[in-house]
């Protein structure tokens, strides 16, 4: 438990954190997981189109600092290159 009224408004704050982060993480896995299945099923304009949402979400993680760089280029590159493999 807190001891100070910083300290309990820090803890209000982190539980708020913690729920919104959890949320965007989780759009950004089923942002990646449609991007996969788009590409798995080989239509390439559903496909194009899903790994253009799913970089996006993974870019807007990058800015809100709760995914490093190199994972969200990592994981763009893998699309790319499925992406490419489907032409």
């Amino acid at each position: 438990m807190a001891n100070t009224k910083s300290a309990e408004k820090a803890a209000r704050q982190a539980v708020k954190h913690r729920t919104r982060n959890v949320a965007l993480r989780s759009r950004q896995r089923s942002a990646l997981r449609t991007a996969n299945e788009a590409i798995a099923s080989g239509d390439k304009t559903k496909a194009t189109a899903a790994v253009r949402a799913a970089a996006s979400s993974v870019d807007s993680l990058v800015n809100k600092g709760l995914v490093h760089k190199n994972k969200a280029s990592r994981h763009k590159k893998r699309m790319a290159a499925k992406l490419k493999k489907l032409a």
